[in-house]
């Protein structure tokens, strides 16, 4: 007998038990017996490294389906095609199937069969739970190397830069104004000069809450500053006196209720906030609400953002201080709730990865600046990020519950969070499944009975018009751990096998749940039962994590300036744009982890700086036009047109017709009228004088204010606002009726206030504009007023309406001008 089959013999005729001890009982794998490295080096290294190794491995010039045969665990995650063995049962094995030419189309080597000898070898070692003493890591697919993803700038560690030097000793403010000036210097420019005192409180006051500043909160200011300018020429002055007046004025602004509402608004564009779910019907999600005020109070009261990250990601699974805080919490949860659904199906059928997928991709964006969705199908082709990393954060949320919103062949909303005492649910609970088993055992017995079909339909109607009604507590659109029947495909607790190329329905290797390898993949510890949710949130808002900081860092300084250090704040990644300043936002992101993740401690600094209170003016013939086109180095202000909420709202604040309480639900339909379908989905717009947060927004349908204004996309993260200048612009504000019922309000204001027409001119500017009028604006509107009057008398319009419809018109006039709608 031959070396070879007596090594063969040796190893086929070890006992059944043996062989399987390659891998205990929980899946652990073990190591490797000297007579299973010894058949391993001797009959399959050598067979791969032959015939297997030019198109599957890490050195192959061209890699064929994505299948490494180098590594172990290569082998194990396996190619396009799933997994290239099942350890123990050669004949579930691709691999095996393949190299015995059984499938024309799967045939491996292609060009000539392997020999029979080569085939049994390979045939045993399968058969023996395939051991492998290779322990090399393997090589991600597309060439991915994580150690030198790890080098791209985004995720290396956060530093911490010094300020820099600068010439200009007189013009810094704080540190942020050193790391501007260096720039500008370096490139042989300088800054602009200081915004005029009306100009910058209107810039504040857009920036901070989205309204502009009163009349009176103007002239106090002025009156403050001017006070404030002329004691730093007095000797011995404090020289940031009027750093103290501006300081004063963005503290009452922090404070106010507008300025939750206006920065909420920035968070939910970039969570996709919608209040319908965004299958074929688009259902209505009367809960959603709660999400919505959730954000709003969160960051009107400065919650820390590593906070409000992880309440919004695991709330449910957070300790709470009381009652009211654990409900809060799980309100947060909203934000996965609030993943889009697709179809048309009931639960059974329902494509829940498509829901997971968008929450992935979200997560991605909003939280790292990652484009994670991109190694759904495959490897990145451009990022560190494996579709490995894919699934292993898939099996978090595909071991959570979502809520069900309706849908057209299940209009029913089941599977939402109670907001009520803990006993109060597990007590209605208990009485809850003791009806059921009680209908479930009618229905069992009028079977057994062989009862009429009739009374058995109406059985079954009675058990699901039970299981469907309402529970009697007010409900949150949010997240819990684990399903509520066990033959839900979502909800049950557990790692996921990979979908290949994002297919569910062709599964390759198990992935466990962990964090991205780049981050550090930082994996479940033992004896954790949930979802791990809790988990991912604490790994994402680490300090050592490069990310989570540096990328929230970018959305505040983009919402001040118009534009990010980064210009595509949901792509940190090698096809996203490199920072402007990197040593400035490092440096915002180690201050911002150092106050406590304070967001309003960054618009301080970024408010305060000199950089920020710049004129926005720049000579047309001024080289910086030459030298920094698109003012990237900030030497000037960048000017730019108001977001399409605060256009309304303006519109709203200055006709007086603003309305300023807190907005509540939305009138849906009543549920137990819902039909909707995917040919007559859900479609409402509901008409509201309060601010343009709290107006309904839908996915399929956008409301038509916010579509024409560039307003955010409810279908995915709007990273930042697009801004287009259209003729159906124009022809809203000239001709809407809302535009129209603003400028009658607006007109009736004027009357009421002023008794002159100088003085409504003057009033209706500073409304508008924050400012008075020039002389020459001033006799403008005067020959204005006249013509429109002379036109009005014209056509025979009485003279008691003449007088307030002139001011109509120039009221119009107002919200149509540019300087209407865009900040200096």
């Amino acid at each position: 007998m031959t070396q070879r089959n007596l090594l063969l013999l040796t190893i086929v005729l070890l006992p059944t038990a043996w062989r399987a001890s390659v891998v205990d009982a929980s899946g652990q794998e073990q190591q490797p017996t000297a007579v299973q490295v010894e058949f391993f080096e001797r009959r399959i290294r050598p067979l791969l490294v032959t015939h297997c190794y030019s198109c599957h491995s890490a050195k192959a010039t061209k890699l064929r389906g994505e299948l490494f045969l180098d590594t172990r665990a290569g082998v194990l995650t396996g190619g396009n095609t799933g997994p290239a063995l099942v350890a123990g049962k050669p004949d579930e094995s691709l691999l095996i199937k393949a190299v015995r030419y059984e499938d024309k189309d799967l045939r491996m080597p292609p060009k000539a069969k392997l020999s029979a000898a080569e085939i049994a070898d390979l045939e045993a070692w399968v058969r023996m739970g395939a051991p492998d003493p290779r322990t090399g890591k393997q090589v991600a697919k597309q060439g991915i190397d994580i150690d030198e993803g790890r080098k791209h700038w985004s995720l290396q560690p956060i530093g911490n830069p010094s300020p820099p030097a600068v010439r200009n000793r007189d013009w810094p403010v704080g540190a942020i104004d050193h790391f501007i000036l260096a720039r500008l210097e370096a490139h042989g420019m300088s800054p602009a000069s200081p915004a005029d005192p009306r100009t910058l409180l209107r810039r504040v006051h857009f920036d901070l809450t989205g309204l502009p500043p009163t009349p009176e909160e103007i002239e106090d200011f002025v009156r403050a500053w001017d006070a404030a300018s002329a004691k730093r020429q007095a000797k011995g002055a404090n020289p940031r006196s009027r750093a103290m007046v501006l300081q004063q004025v963005v503290d009452r602004l922090l404070a106010s209720p507008a300025y939750g509402e206006r920065w909420g608004r920035h968070w939910l564009d970039v969570v996709r906030y919608a209040d319908t779910a965004g299958d074929n019907s688009d259902y209505p999600i009367p809960q959603m609400v709660l999400y919505r005020d959730w954000v709003i109070d969160a960051i009107g009261r400065d919650m820390p953002y590593d906070q409000f990250v992880r309440e919004q990601l695991a709330g449910d699974l957070m300790p709470a201080e009381s009652e009211s805080d654990r409900q809060s919490k799980i309100i947060a949860t909203g934000y996965l709730a609030n993943s889009r659904r697709h179809g048309s199906y009931e639960d059974a059928r329902y494509p829940w990865h498509l829901t997971i997928e968008d929450t992935i991709d979200n997560f991605g964006k909003a939280f790292l600046g990652a484009t994670l969705g991109c190694a759904r199908c495959h490897d990145h082709k451009f990022d560190p990020f494996p579709a490995e990393d894919y699934y292993a954060l898939y099996g978090f949320f595909s071991s959570t519950r979502y809520p069900w919103p309706g849908i057209e062949l299940d209009r029913a909303q089941h599977d939402l969070v109670p907001l009520a005492p803990s006993a109060e649910i597990e007590q209605f609970t208990k009485t809850r499944q003791q009806k059921l088993a009680e209908l479930e055992a009618k229905i069992k017995r009028l079977e057994k009975e062989k009862a009429p079909a009739d009374s058995v339909k109406a059985a079954k109607k009675d058990r699901e018009k039970f299981a469907k009604q309402p529970l009697p507590f007010a409900t949150a659109y949010a997240m819990m751990d684990g399903p509520t029947e066990p033959k839900k495909r979502i909800g049950r607790v557990g790692n996921v096998r990979m979908h290949m190329k994002g297919d569910p329905e062709r599964l390759g290797a198990e992935v466990p749940r962990r964090f991205p390898l780049v981050l550090g993949g930082q994996t479940l510890p033992g004896g954790v039962k949930g979802s791990g949710r809790l988990h991912l949130a604490k790994w994402l808002t680490e300090p050592s994590n490069p990310l989570t900081a540096r990328v929230m860092v970018n959305r505040i300084w983009q919402y001040h300036f118009g534009r990010g250090l980064v210009a595509t704040p949901n792509d940190f990644g090698k096809q996203g744009r490199p920072p402007t300043h990197p040593e400035l936002l490092d440096y915002l992101a180690r201050q911002f982890i150092d106050s406590g993740w304070s967001i309003k401690a960054m618009h301080r600094l970024i408010v305060l700086s000199a950089t920020y209170q710049q004129a926005s003016e720049v000579s047309e013939t001024s080289e910086v036009l030459s030298r920094d086109p698109d003012n990237e180095l900030l030497s000037h202000f960048p000017r730019r047109r108001l977001d399409a909420e605060s256009i309304r709202d303006a519109i709203l604040a200055v006709s007086g017709g603003l309305d300023r309480s807190r907005g509540g639900p939305h009138p849906f339909p009543a549920q137990p009228a819902w039909d909707f379908t995917q040919h007559k989905p859900f479609k409402a717009v509901y008409d509201s004088n309060r601010r343009s947060v709290y107006l309904m927004t839908q996915r399929i349908q956008r409301h038509p204010f916010l579509a024409l204004f560039d307003g955010p996309d409810t279908n995915a993260s709007t990273a930042a606002r697009t801004t287009s200048t259209t003729s159906l612009q124009a022809l809203y504000l000239m001709n809407d009726p809302f535009v129209h019922e603003q400028a009658r309000k607006l007109a009736a204001r004027l009357l009421a206030e002023r008794s002159d027409d100088a003085g409504r001119i003057h009033r209706a500017f500073v409304l508008a504009f924050g400012r008075p009028p020039a002389a020459a604006e001033a006799k403008q509107a005067r020959r204005f007023l006249d013509q429109v009057g002379d036109v009005f008398e014209s056509v025979n319009i009485p003279g008691e309406q003449r007088a307030a419809r002139r001011w109509e018109s120039f009221a119009r006039a107002l919200f149509m001008s540019s300087e209407f709608v865009y900040i200096n």
